[in-house]
């Protein structure tokens, strides 16, 4: 299996820990506390980001990571999530609360929109190795 696809895999297997949270949350959310499907979504979001952090780290981008220091990872990391978060949230308002869509088919498709934007985010940049030309430049 190529590397990629498998750590794709990896990487979405991991971000199930993370979306459980967010469903569970967006469930309890909306079904018992009238919340807004855009903001119940949007807590579960960042709760589940937390989780989805350190799996990616320590599983997913394991060998990516040891010449980046969690401060460096967590920041690059949470800038990609934010703006997931963001995607995320902006979607479930759009789908749910202008489109009248069911939270959970918007819930889906946004999932799997944030998952792409993770990924990639994830892997050419928050856990990206550094190449030896960029390794030999920055030990200069």
């Amino acid at each position: 299996m190529p590397h990629l696809l498998k750590q794709f895999l990896t990487f979405a297997a991991v971000g199930l820990c993370g979306t459980a949270i967010q469903y569970v949350l967006l469930w309890f959310g909306v079904e018992h506390l009238g919340m807004k499907a855009a903001i119940a979504s949007g807590v579960g979001y960042a709760l589940g980001s937390v989780a989805n952090y350190l799996l990616n780290y320590f599983f997913t981008f394991k060998a990516q990571h040891g010449q980046k220091s969690h401060r460096e990872a967590a920041a690059k990391y949470y800038t990609i999530t934010g703006i997931g978060w963001g995607i995320n949230t902006g979607l479930m308002a759009l789908l749910v609360g202008q489109l009248h869509i069911h939270y959970w088919p918007a819930q889906i498709v946004t999932t799997g929109i944030g998952l792409i934007w993770n990924f990639a985010g994830s892997r050419w940049w928050a856990f990206r190795h550094p190449s030896a030309s960029e390794q030999a430049s920055s030990a200069k």
